[in-house]
């Protein structure tokens, strides 16, 4: 059995969409609400290596929340930027999937999770 840790927000669309496709697949996830509960820190982590080409992905730039920091992402270090996420978990990008542990996999795109899962 894979493993997938699926951190989403309740009122997040596409968190539902992603949620519906893996329910759809016979996947099993551990749904973690990702505001009352970010991802842990060695996530984060992974995420930022994952993406170290660019860090704004990780982040839910379309959110009132991030639109109010006013900040360059790029300016921030590392330590600076895993802070601020954990701060607010409404400032990460959504649904945001573990994978096996070992993949960090934001957003949802079907053919994207096809390639991954399938």
């Amino acid at each position: 059995m894979k493993k997938i840790i699926f951190y989403s927000y309740l009122k997040c669309s596409t968190c539902k969409k992603a949620e519906k496709w893996l329910k759809s697949k016979d996947f099993e996830f551990q749904l973690i609400d990702i505001v009352k509960e970010p991802p842990l820190v060695n996530y984060l982590n992974l995420a930022l290596n994952q993406y170290s080409d660019d860090k704004k992905r990780i982040f839910n730039t379309r959110g009132k929340a991030f639109k109010t920091l006013n900040l360059d992402i790029n300016d921030l270090s590392r330590e600076e930027i895993i802070q601020l996420l954990l701060s607010d978990g409404k400032l990460i990008k959504r649904p945001f999937l573990i994978y096996e542990g070992k993949k960090v996999i934001l957003g949802f795109n079907e053919i994207q999770y096809a390639k991954q899962f399938i």
